[in-house]
Parts: C-alpha cells; structure tokens; sequence
C-alpha cells in the first residue's frame, strides 16, 4: 500500500508548501500538484495522480475541496477510486474510506449529495410550473421580435436582401430568415 498525496492551488500566486508538508508528513512517498482552478476539469497533476494509482494505494489529500470541483464531482471521483481498489483519505476532515467509518462518511456525503440534487431538481419544476400557469416561458426573450419582423417585410419590400435587411435591424441573418419563414417572433 502506497501513500500517494495530491495539492492543488487556484493560482500563481499561491504556494502549495502548506499542503505538500502535510502530504509529507502523513507519509506520501509521491506527490502530484496543479495550478489551477478547482472549477476546471483539466487538471494535469490530478490526471497524472490517478494513472499512477494501483490497487491497494491510497489517495491523501490536504482537505476535500483541494480534489473535487463539487461534491458530485468528489463522490464520482472518489467512487471511481473505490472501484479501482484504491482508498482516499482527506486529512483535514479526517475521512479515509479505507476504513469502515471512513466510508460510512463518505456514503452519507453521497447521499447528501444526491438529497441536495433532487431538492433542486424539484424547485426547478416547480418553479417553471408556477411561471407556466402565470404565463410566463423560459427561455431567452425573442431576437426578432414581431415589430424587427414588420420592420424587415418593409425593407424586403425596399428592395433589400435578407442579408441588409438583418444588418440593418443588427439580428443575424439566420434569425431573420426563420421568423420569416414561420412569421412569427424567434430567439437565438
């Protein structure tokens, strides 16, 4: 079982010492770093770190935010580890699913986790439901609205193309042509 530590920092400007000592200390014998955005998906060291990885390992990290981008991004990854035969340990909140405490924790992220999705999901019903029966739409407002239309038919009928006429009302050409073809108000 190998002790294999991950630090990442959000910028430059920031210096990885604090949590590479700790990687150390906890008993690391490799460490992987990136220097980037924990919102990023392309994180090198963190991809590295995971190749590396075999059976029986384990993955040390300073605290949980420094691996996931979000919790579904750390249970996923966390859960692909699991898989793998790899353990994960975050020394600041101490949880390491190598033991049964450990991954009991974890499980109950998890499930918070998918708690949290569902609650939104549902608000995000609900609220399109209310909006629907106040007659309100989602989506973006139309980019050509029903007065740019009218106003294009007079320019069309001045003698100018599709290509003008859009120009001129400042839509784009595409737009323009759907909302005639369909005479009505169009977004995008």
């Amino acid at each position: 079982m190998a002790l294999i530590g991950y630090a990442r920092v959000s910028t430059a400007e920031q210096d990885t010492a604090l949590q590479t000592d700790a990687l150390h200390k906890a008993g690391c014998e490799k460490i992987f770093e990136d220097v980037v955005s924990g919102a990023k998906a392309d994180r090198p060291g963190l991809t590295a770190a995971l190749v590396y990885l075999r059976e029986g390992d384990v993955l040390v990290v300073w605290r949980l935010d420094r691996l996931g981008r979000s919790l579904p991004h750390l249970i996923g990854t966390v859960g692909a580890l699991e898989e793998r035969g790899v353990g994960f340990r975050s020394l600041t909140e101490n949880i390491d699913t190598t033991t049964p405490s450990g991954r009991l924790i974890f499980h109950v992220f998890g499930a918070l986790g998918q708690f949290e999705r569902d609650l939104i999901r549902e608000r995000t019903k609900a609220g399109l439901t209310a909006a629907a029966a106040r007659g309100r739409k989602g989506g973006r407002r139309p980019v050509v609205t029903t007065e740019k239309l009218q106003r294009a038919r007079e320019l069309l009928s001045s003698g100018l193309n599709v290509r003008e006429a859009a120009a001129r009302l400042r839509i784009g050409k595409t737009s323009l042509y759907a909302a005639l073809q369909t005479g009505s108000a169009v977004g995008s």
